[in-house]
């Protein structure tokens, strides 16, 4: 028998898609597009298990899609931009783009040697000038419509990275990237005017039912919409106005301070010839070295210093202290509040810790609250009490009517503030696009005209790990005319974020040689939105939302016609190892590239979509991935061993198949006609709708199995034994699982369907469909036992899988509560009775 050899195998069959050209889009006429995308990678220089699992989730459905004879798009480009690789250069003495490209080179191989299906005639890099051109245009596009502009203001600085932070990549006060602590500094920014799409960012998350409802949940928690009441609190002795916005204006009465941060505008003129001027100073001058997101930090000790100076409580006319906290961020709201601290939590914290009164003014449905025996703040709804007019409210009709009186005394207005501030694009580093303006005199900022772009960057700079940008130092670079009166000027040498890069390239990908625009928009129209984008859920914030600001924007600018580019989003798990994320520093790396070196590229992929449902995090397996690949080797060596054997039975399937008639046939191959299209109806419910690409796989091993059964093979077996009744259905087993197998192993499925006497590529073979007569649907009633217990019944599909049903009992809530530390081992009968052991316990 000829043994199955991937480094024979895979070669060549890659040679065969490339020849063909058999994943470039636009081969179909009239056919429904599909476009199927992965997160493009930045090209670090090797592919990591994360990537690979990333991708084959990709490439599954893409060849699925393609098979089901829609007109696929799936292309691949490079996220370039970067500091690591400015890092790199500085490290190594190489020039950035030396070391970009060679990195692309080696990724690009890593991916064609896994048999990804990609139209690489669609490739992108961010860092290339035909790129990063149109984010110039883009930019100049955005500045004209006031979205983008430059202001001063506090950033999150990186001492190490020496660049800006946006506040989405400062994670627990430290830099995203490097981990070292932030800081704060005042800076001249440029930011993109995200704000203005706050509502529509919000109010668009409902609707977007293909997302998943944890990201949705993300994104509307990050925009963070506030509905309540802007309140102008008077500084007593002084015309100055501390403007506070509440969402519980329902508890002015149980105001008893007000809180500005330590950054607010007014702190100076507050204690100016003060005797509290002093230790405020100080206190606010620490405070403005912290990060915006380290303020924000749940457990963070609440401190401050008063002010010496009382407010006016615009609706009750009484008296309360000023404080400055270090809990109010003055980029956030009107960087003060008033404080009620019986009803808010930090505002309790902060008063227990420096003795301010704590009045009570909500009761809660239960009864009525004490405030000296108050152990926590009550936050709920309730009824109002010592509030004056507003006495024995609900809190409801109390926000709506002291909102309406303050309105009419003019001290107050209903309002709707965001949490999202506005996005700041500004990096002082070198490796990104160059931001199109120029600094005039007399001018001021003035974009760079549209037929001198792209403002290129100079090769010739001396990269420098401290010190700021070097774009700053390059004279040729900086010294520019002015667009507008020709005379000298300064170029900007800030570079832009490279999520810029990524949240539009997705449009780039369909006309990634256009010359005259980003995109041609009828193109643009032809194949959006993205029915599948497949990433991880640390871009939930970050890449995701910006790529919606930027359609929508794209939109706005009149070149597509669509706010929404995503229409159904998967963030697959991590590839853990040991219980921890696969990282070189935890040295818990498997390297993809000896994967396929030992195993092979299918059974790379198989074993990274088989051992865990997309959405979940994979455990690194070494017995898993040996179980994948004598799977692999057993449905190769049926289709060697039974294919001269069917030589003269006519094909089934595909475009030369006739398919089989009904009957009567034998009863193993009725059996086994039956267990075909019941696997060809399960594998297509699974990849289409329900993307349980584990649960496919168990299938098709299935499947494999009841062949060896129906006609079996040893190692040692040279000539099929197969007779002539059953012949047929053993060839349309084999046809169809060398189909099914095509999305997830698809240079094993082109070898075995190659053997079996086809000249096609099995990867441009319609799928199979099911004989619906063939295939039993009855559900069945499945006991679950944990550790010998009746914990449980199932309603399943009849002849539904140990695997499929083990998880339809992890899902079960009944179920779940006894699995404890986790299932040992089961024992299954089919269609009647799932045992589970666990450990640990008696379940």
């Amino acid at each position: 028998m000829a043994e199955y050899n991937p480094a024979e195998i895979e070669p060549r069959w890659q040679e065969a898609w490339e020849s063909a050209r058999a994943f470039e889009p636009g081969r179909l006429a009239g056919a429904r597009k599909f476009y199927c995308l992965e997160m493009l990678p930045y090209p670090s220089g090797r592919l990591h298990m994360g990537h690979v699992r990333n991708y084959s989730i990709g490439d599954v459905v893409a060849r699925f899609q393609t098979m089901r004879g829609l007109d696929v798009m799936h292309p691949m480009g490079w996220d370039s931009f970067g500091l690591p690789a400015e890092n790199a250069a500085i490290k190594h003495s190489r020039h950035p783009a030396e070391w970009t490209n060679e990195n692309i080179s080696h990724m690009r191989a890593q991916l064609r040697s896994m048999g990804y299906a990609y139209a690489w005639s669609r490739e992108i890099a961010s860092h290339l000038p035909e790129y990063y051109r149109w984010n110039q245009w883009l930019f100049v596009r955005m500045y004209e419509k006031d979205l983008a502009y430059r202001s001063r203001r506090k950033v999150n600085w990186c001492p190490k990275c020496l660049t800006v932070l946006a506040n989405e990549q400062v994670e627990q006060g430290a830099c995203w990237r490097c981990e070292t602590p932030a800081e704060q500094r005042d800076l001249d920014q440029w930011f993109f005017r995200i704000t203005r799409y706050a509502a529509e960012l919000l109010d668009d998350l409902p609707g977007m039912t293909g997302w998943p409802e944890r990201v949705r949940t993300m994104q509307e928690n990050w925009i963070g919409r506030s509905e309540g009441c802007d309140l102008d609190f008077r500084v007593e002795g002084s015309g100055a106005i501390i403007k506070v916005f509440t969402t519980r204006v329902d508890t002015i009465h149980g105001c008893t301070f007000v809180a500005i941060a330590p950054d607010h505008a007014l702190v100076t003129e507050l204690v100016r010839g003060l005797p509290e001027e002093a230790e405020v100073a100080r206190f606010a001058e620490g405070e403005r070295k912290v990060p915006s997101a380290e303020k924000l930090r749940a457990g963070r000790e609440k401190r401050g210093v008063f002010t010496g100076r009382q407010a006016i409580n615009p609706i009750t006319g009484t008296k309360v202290p000023i404080w400055v906290a270090n809990f109010v961020v003055a980029e956030y709201g009107t960087g003060a509040l008033e404080a009620v601290p019986a009803h808010d939590a930090r505002d309790y914290e902060f008063a227990r810790a420096y003795g301010i009164p704590i009045r009570v003014v909500v009761d809660p449905p239960e009864g009525p609250l004490d405030a000296a025996a108050l152990e926590t703040p009550y936050t709920g709804e309730g009824t109002t009490r010592d509030s004056g007019a507003y006495s024995g409210l609900k809190t409801p009709e109390a926000r709506r009517r002291i909102t309406r009186d303050a309105e009419r005394a003019g001290v107050g207005r209903g309002a709707i503030q965001f949490k999202l501030r506005d996005w700041g694009i500004s990096r002082q580093r070198y490796w990104g696009t160059p931001i199109p303006i120029i600094h005039c005199p007399a001018c001021g900022a003035v974009p760079v005209a549209d037929e001198d772009l792209p403002v290129l960057l100079p090769a010739d700079v001396r990269l420098q790990a401290e010190g700021g940008s070097p774009l700053a130092a390059h004279r040729g670079f900086v010294e520019a005319a002015c667009p507008k009166c020709g005379e000298p000027a300064r170029r900007e040498t800030d570079t832009m974020d490279t999520f810029v890069d990524s949240a539009w390239y997705f449009y780039r990908y369909l006309d990634p040689r256009n010359d005259g625009a980003p995109f041609d928009s009828k193109v643009a129209e032809s194949w959006f939105p993205i029915d599948l984008y497949v990433g991880g859920i640390t871009h939930a914030i970050l890449h995701l939302m910006y790529a919606r600001f930027f359609s929508m924007v794209l939109r706005d600018l009149g070149l597509v016609s669509r706010g929404e580019p995503v229409k159904r989003l998967l963030t697959q798990g991590m590839v853990t190892l040991g219980g921890s994320a696969m990282s070189k520093s935890k040295g818990n790396i498997v390297d993809p590239d000896e994967m396929v070196r030992k195993h092979g590229a299918d059974v790379t992929r198989l074993f990274t979509l088989f051992a865990a449902p997309p959405e979940k995090d994979l455990e690194w397996n070494d017995l898993g991935v040996e179980g994948v690949d004598r799977f692999a080797r057993r449905f190769h060596r049926l289709v060697d061993a039974h294919a001269p054997a069917l030589a003269r039975v006519p094909p089934v399937f595909g475009r030369e198949g006739a398919g089989l008639a009904n009957g009567p046939w034998p009863a193993v191959a009725s059996a086994l006609r039956r267990k075909t299209h019941a696997t060809i109806f399960k594998i297509t419910e699974d990849v289409d709708r329900r993307l349980h690409l584990n649960t496919a796989i168990a299938a098709l091993m299935e499947l494999t199995n009841a062949i060896y059964l129906a006609a079996p093979v040893s190692d040692l077996e040279v000539v099929s034994r197969v007779d002539a009744a059953l012949a047929p259905a053993v060839r349309e087993a084999l046809e169809a699982g060398s189909l099914l197998l095509s999305p997830f192993a698809p240079h094993l499925a082109e070898e075995c369907w190659s053997m079996l006497g086809r000249s096609t590529l099995a990867a441009r073979e319609a799928w199979p469909e099911p004989d619906t007569a063939l295939v039993e649907t009855e559900e069945v009633t499945i006991v679950v036992q944990v550790n010998g217990k009746v914990r449980g019944r199932l309603s399943v599909a009849a002849g539904a899988s140990e695997s499929e049903v083990l998880e339809a009992a992890r899902a079960d809530e009944k179920v779940k509560a006894h699995l404890g530390a986790g299932v040992s081992r089961t024992v299954y009968v089919p269609d009647k009775l799932l045992n589970v052991v666990v450990q640990g316990g008696r379940g």
